[in-house]
Parts: structure tokens; sequence; C-alpha cells
């Protein structure tokens, strides 16, 4: 009986555990994506990939069950690539990234963001073709 509940414990404990790492996959792409870019005025300072999880960070906004839904850093004076990392970021409605100096293609990934209501990216450097998977966001209401 006291091994079944030690088993039993242990289990617990790893479940635990994985929730925990798991539950910071927002944060982990949104930490990729800050190292991706050149950051001269330190807008992103907050981003500290140890926090449970991004809600507290700056120009983060999150929902109730601390889901990251807005991304807003317009003319923050970042430069480098989207990483195709954030089109994993399931609740993302807004992403706001006007004013930059944003380089390189739009991620084709960004198409699998299906409650994306605005991405916002004009003036920057982007190249290439808008991805066709875009189009099959129902809720984008802004591009």
């Amino acid at each position: 009986m006291a091994a079944l509940t030690g088993a039993a414990l242990l289990l617990a404990s790893l479940l635990a555990l994985a929730a925990i790492t798991s539950g910071n996959t927002e944060g982990d792409i949104l930490y990729s994506q800050r190292q991706a870019w050149k950051d001269p005025n330190n807008v992103l300072q907050s981003w500290d990939p140890t926090l449970v999880n991004p809600c507290t960070w700056y120009h983060v906004t999150c929902n109730n069950v601390n889901s990251v839904i807005r991304v807003d850093l317009g003319n923050a004076g970042l430069s480098g690539a989207l990483v195709p990392g954030l089109g994993r970021m399931v609740n993302l409605q807004y992403l706001e990234l006007f004013g930059n100096n944003i380089s390189g293609p739009i991620p084709a990934t960004l198409g699998n963001l299906t409650r994306l209501v605005s991405l916002d990216l004009y003036d920057n450097r982007l190249t290439g073709a808008i991805p066709a998977s875009l189009g099959n966001i129902e809720t984008l209401r802004f591009l």
C-alpha cells in the first residue's frame, strides 16, 4: 500500500511539473522572438523567460486564463525577422508590430492563428508575398 501511495505521489508530482513547464510555451515563443530581434530601446526588457507566464511582461495582454491574446509593439524601434513559432500562439487575437524595421518574409505559420483579428505589420521592411495561409483566418479583420 505504501508503495502504491508513493507511486501515486510521484506521478502527481511529475504531472504538476509537466503542467508548469508546458504552461510557458507562449513565453518561450515570445522569448525566442525577443532573441531574434534587435531592441535598441530596451522595450522588451521585461520579457523574462523565468517567469511562469508572459502575462506580466510589458506590451503583452492575456485573457483570464493567462493565455496571450495581444502583443502591442508598434513604433518600438525593433529590427530583425519574425519567428515561425509565433504561429503556435493559438489564442493570439492582435499582433501589432507596425512602424518598426522588421525584415524578411511573413511566416506562413501565422495562418495557424485562427483567432487573429488584427495583424498590423505596415511600415516595416518585410519582403516576399503575403502568405496565402492568412486568407484562411476567418476572424481576421485588419491586415
